[in-house]
């Protein structure tokens, strides 16, 4: 199967024409783009700057909230509670740390992303997770969320773990609402450490069309508990 050349029209291929983890390149970051990709379980990435690449992993990296693990130094640095977390308060802020800070996620998150992102934080649609030393923000994470299903796009870290806080926070979070998963992309033995399964890309897309009939949460994320539930 071809990979498909998108116009500037905003369409991508039918998950029957899914062959390779890059289904289409081309195209922009327009909003409407961008999600119409994600309930397709697609997402752009770039290798290099230059074209956007369009992808659908064939394997794909997912958490089930239940499958979380917390490793027993996680635990013990939860408890010792040095950080202070929040959400959806320093947006910006956490791009320009997963763009310069040690991260997960997108290779290149070039100007053209942020812009494109922080366009849908403002529509209620990204979410960022904060994670601050007193008034200094040392981690982090952003994605966007649909329905049921929140798609995690990068994190960072500038002191240990701090990254790892900023996920099991938000997951169990999550989790307490009553979600199930978390869409992480491609598959890294970190994202395996913290509980992340493999899942084909199939499996991965039926369950996304089960959990995007949810309403979604839309608007800046508040929760009440400041830290995770051990």
């Amino acid at each position: 199967m071809p990979v498909y050349l998108l116009d500037s029209n905003a369409w991508f291929p039918p998950p029957s024409e899914y062959s390779q983890d890059v289904v289409a390149i081309g195209g922009d970051l327009h909003p409407e783009r961008l999600l119409l990709g994600y309930t397709m379980g697609i997402f752009p990435w770039y290798n290099e700057p230059g074209e956007i690449m369009w992808w659908c992993p064939e394997v794909r990296s997912v958490l089930y909230f239940d499958h979380l693990r917390i490793s027993h130094s996680m635990r013990n640095e939860i408890r010792q509670r040095r950080y202070r977390i929040s959400t959806d308060t320093a947006f910006r802020d956490v791009l320009e740390g997963c763009r310069g800070g040690v991260r997960i996620g997108n290779t290149w998150l070039i100007d053209e992303m942020v812009e494109a992102y922080t366009e849908l934080h403002q529509r209620g649609l990204a979410h960022s997770v904060e994670v601050w030393d007193r008034s200094e923000l040392v981690g982090g994470l952003y994605g966007i969320s649909l329905g049921h299903v929140f798609f995690g796009e990068s994190m960072f870290s500038r002191k240990p773990n701090t990254s790892k806080l900023a996920f099991i926070w938000l997951s169990q979070q999550l989790q307490k609402l009553g979600w199930k998963m978390m869409d992480c992309q491609v598959p890294t033995e970190h994202l395996e450490s913290l509980g992340a399964s493999k899942v084909e890309r199939s499996n991965f897309l039926s369950q996304l069309d089960i959990e995007l009939k949810y309403p979604t949460m839309n608007g800046p994320w508040k929760f009440d508990s400041d830290f995770p539930i051990i």
